[in-house]
């Protein structure tokens, strides 16, 4: 492990509700990740897994506590500052894709990139796509696609800026069984290759595929511990791998 990416101290989320009354999402949550780590959050619906995945990808802000990336103090950064970090070093993926529908699947990828000042940002989200096996699928809107090669170009998406960390929120969610597979053999494929990831779901067999399992309810960790054996996808999933070498050579 070269250090931790994430430092998380006495972190809580709270939530007012009528009557004077407050929520705790996140009640003082302390955790640690290491660069090239994987790691899976996991927790029942409401357990507070994604508002945790939340303050840690700086998409929101805790009420109390300290939040520390790559050794910098985040938790008390304003908003504009907060997008910067997330545009340098995190990527993002969800349950629902969130592409654009009328846009095909180079132009989302390019998103990330439009009001950064790189004059080459074709080639990047080309090459993302390429190497989450979709190379022949360029120029097809959403709709012409999979459920799972839409969350394929969110991936893609997410690797254009060339991220330290990406955070998937339950990002199997929306799939079927063989496409969910196809998404875990990329996860897979990304953190071999050096890239922090940080997984929340509800799934055991989701979570099964991580080096780390944090369990949360309440807002509390209730156990963090080491994955002893974990899952490895199926070596046939892999030709995407091949896909991209193919591309590559031509």
């Amino acid at each position: 492990m070269n250090g931790n990416v994430i430092q998380a101290a006495n972190v809580t989320k709270v939530y007012n509700k009528g009557g004077g009354g407050e929520v705790y999402a996140v009640h003082d949550v302390s955790l640690e990740i290491g660069k090239s780590e994987y790691v899976a959050i996991m927790g029942a619906s409401g357990s507070g897994k994604s508002t945790l995945m939340n303050i840690l990808g700086c998409l929101d802000k805790p009420t109390s506590g300290s939040l520390k990336l790559d050794g910098v103090e985040v938790s008390t950064l304003n908003d504009e500052e907060l997008a910067t970090i997330r545009n340098r070093k995190i990527g993002f993926v969800f349950q629902s894709f969130n592409l654009l529908a009328r846009t095909n699947a180079l132009e989302n990828v390019e998103l990330p990139l439009i009001y950064s000042d790189r004059s080459d940002i074709t080639r990047l989200a080309r090459e993302a796509l390429v190497s989450v096996g979709l190379a022949d699928r360029l120029h097809h809107n959403p709709g012409e696609l999979s459920g799972g090669q839409q969350q394929r170009v969110a991936i893609a998406r997410a690797l254009v800026t060339d991220p330290e960390i990406i955070f998937a929120d339950e990002p199997t969610g929306n799939l079927d069984s063989k496409s969910s597979l196809e998404i875990m053999t990329l996860f897979q494929q990304l953190n071999e290759k050096g890239r922090t990831i940080v997984l929340v779901t509800h799934e055991a067999d989701i979570a099964a595929y991580a080096h780390r399992i944090i369990k949360i309810a309440d807002g509390k960790i209730i156990s963090d511990e080491r994955n002893p054996e974990p899952r490895v996808a199926e070596p046939e999933i892999n030709t995407l791998v091949a896909q991209e070498a193919a591309h590559e050579t031509k």
